[in-house]
């Protein structure tokens, strides 16, 4: 039985493509029921990322395929489970419901299902046990796992904080400050403001009006906030007190998106003050200049600030006033003539598909957010996100992209000036597959232009930017994989879609041979297509198909290749002959083995990894796109 099988049997749309399950057996020793103590770690990780579901009461027996056994006493398996979420000595917060737990039936098995919400900030961290530092956990893509300390102290900031920049920082004082970006602050407030009674304060009292100053009444220190030291301060105050604080502008050419080249760029390095303020006022000039966007008429004047401006200036914004400055990750803002791209260390305080509704705001560094909405940068009440969106529709261009990562944390908001439907990218499709592709629906033609521009596709991406049922889409994607115009990966996690890889009936070409043929069409390099998805990051050189190598890795391959079900122990024993000799690409590894790279990765490379079997060869960025495996020795 397949995940899209369960899915239907629990009538549950989209489940494999829309959310994360965990499949557990739960029948116990004596085969009745009982509840795995790996429960309590998949109920943590879900809580403390995105939610999902667990199923108990069927067992994986292949890579994406479960039988279901059934569970002989399910009450009995509720009753543990209600019983262990209410026990503080076993986990630190219930947030299930009666209706998140359900019982079913088929052909004459039981099996549960339990909805796992994702947490609210205020209930983060959701540990096991007594001890948030030890029994907290996130979910990837390989499973489970423990959080480090740094990340957990992060959660319990973020829950007893509700607006991390308004703390008093000891020591830290007016001097601190770039005067010039304060006089310029003032500058601006001035004009937008220009009878506000602040502009008659001096710097003193305008700084405690903004958030920039604030005075402990308990001991009667004052002091400067978070904010007004990232908003105004010197460089090396600003390292003293956020030592991982960096801001980095790139503008760069399609051909050099690997990131270590640029034209132009911006960043902390000791040439200019280094705070934000100077930082957003340099950086939007930057944003703005080359726009190809027509200006409008209000009378006689001009009005250059157009949706476009508009939704740069509130992306730009969001980006500083959302960040985590407690994080590892630099904010990064790059510039391509297709595409802007942003991001922030820190997740999103409130849902994505909340986030994108608008209407609901958590803003983490609210006096940040007031510094720069007094002199008229950003929206308040969640209405920022939503006008990204609405500006970038009225273009008829591609929705922004709006993800998260939880290893590091870090939110990514991609704004690509690309049609839904970009003509030769229809075109390259055209000539890929045929007059079959012309007889496809607009959301299949949609989902391989997707593919086509971003590296991949999934349900959810689909749905941003069409109105069809959920249902009716799972349908159109199942039909593409059916007919070969595309390939699924991710059986038990968020189902991603790209084009078949060589060797699948029905491709006659490599992911680099089409990329080549539409940069040809669009009069671009081709390795700018589809760079910011994770899911092309498997770019490697292949082995020659005549040498000598191939063969015996074939060999070796022999008792795996074109089977389709293969027991764990087999699979791995055969990987690990294959990673012997020197470190295979993960695409190499999936041809030799005539399996997806994401089946392989999910399932089997990165537990071998974890299990100290496999070794990386760039063991400190898992998602390297030259990424390979070795047999540890």
């Amino acid at each position: 039985m397949s995940v899209e099988e369960i899915a239907e049997l629990l009538n549950i749309e989209d489940l494999s493509e829309s959310t994360y399950i965990e499949i557990k057996k739960a029948t116990g020793g004596d085969g009745r029921g009982q509840l795995p103590e790996s429960f309590f770690s998949t109920y943590s990780a879900f809580a403390n990322t995105q939610g999902g579901i667990v199923l108990l009461g069927f067992q994986e027996v292949t890579p994406g395929e479960f039988v279901l056994i059934g569970i002989a006493e399910p009450g009995r398996v509720i009753d543990q489970l209600w019983s262990n979420l209410n026990n503080r000595e076993k986990v630190s917060i219930n947030i299930l419901k009666d209706d998140d737990v359900s019982v079913g039936t088929h052909e004459g098995k039981q099996y549960i299902r339990i909805v796992v919400p994702p947490a609210r900030r205020e209930q983060k961290p959701v540990y096991v046990g007594k001890n948030p530092l030890t029994g907290t956990y996130r979910r990837n893509f390989s499973g489970d796992y423990v959080c480090d300390e740094s990340t957990v102290k992060r959660m319990i900031a973020e829950q007893v904080e509700e607006s991390r920049d308004a703390k008093l920082l000891p020591h830290f004082t007016e001097n601190d400050l770039d005067s010039n970006s304060l006089r310029a602050y003032r500058n601006r407030f001035r004009s937008t403001k220009p009878t506000h009674p602040w502009n008659n304060y001096d710097d003193h009292e305008f700084l405690r009006s903004i958030g920039g100053l604030t005075r402990d009444r308990a001991s009667g220190e004052e002091g400067l906030t978070l904010a007004g030291l990232l908003m105004f301060g010197k460089l090396r105050p600003i390292l003293d007190a956020v030592p991982h604080y960096l801001v980095d502008y790139q503008e760069r050419r399609p051909e050099d998106d690997d990131g270590t080249r640029w034209i132009d760029r911006i960043t902390t390095d000791g040439t200019w003050s280094g705070n934000l303020y100077d930082f957003f006022q340099i950086v939007i000039q930057k944003l703005y200049r080359d726009l190809k966007v027509p200006f409008k008429l209000a009378g006689p004047s001009r009005i250059d600030d157009t949706p476009v401006h508009e939704a740069l200036r509130e992306a730009l914004t969001n980006t500083l006033v959302h960040a985590d400055y407690s994080g590892t990750v630099p904010i990064l803002v790059i510039k391509r003539p297709d595409m802007f791209s942003f991001r922030n260390p820190g997740t999103m305080r409130v849902p994505v598909e909340d986030a994108i509704r608008g209407g609901v705001s958590d803003c983490r560094n609210r006096n940040l957010q007031t510094m720069f909405d007094l002199i008229g940068y950003g929206e308040r009440a969640g209405s920022g996100l939503p006008k990204i969106f609405q500006n970038w529709r009225e273009q008829l261009w591609r929705l922004p992209e709006l993800r998260e990562k939880f290893n590091p944390e870090q939110t990514f908001l991609v704004m690509r000036m690309m049609s839904l439907l970009p003509e030769a990218v229809m075109k390259s499709l055209e000539s890929r597959f045929g007059p079959e592709f012309n007889e496809l629906s607009e959301e299949q033609k949609l989902a391989l232009a997707t593919v086509a521009i971003e590296g991949s596709v999934t349900h959810a991406r689909i749905k941003e930017m069409s109105d069809i049922h959920p249902h009716d889409l799972s349908k159109e994607l199942k039909d593409l994989v059916t007919r070969r115009f595309l390939q699924s990966a991710g059986a038990t996690r968020a189902m991603v879609y790209t084009f078949p890889r060589p060797g699948v009936p029905g491709s006659d070409d490599t992911v680099q041979t089409r990329l080549d043929a539409m940069a040809q069409q669009m009069g671009v390099s081709s390795e700018h297509l589809g760079k910011d998805s994770e899911h092309l990051g498997d770019r490697s050189v292949h082995l020659n198909t005549d040498s000598e190598r191939l063969k015996r890795l074939r060999d070796i391959a022999e008792p795996v290749e074109g089977k389709r079900k293969v027991p764990a122990p087999i699979m791995e024993a055969v990987i690990i002959n294959l990673c012997k000799e020197d470190f295979l690409n993960l695409r190499d590894i999936a041809d030799i083995l005539d399996r997806t790279p994401d089946t392989l990765r999910i399932h089997y490379l990165n537990r071998m990894v974890n299990a100290g079997l496999l070794e990386r060869r760039y063991p400190d960025k898992p998602n390297h796109p030259d990424q390979g495996y070795r047999t540890r020795k």
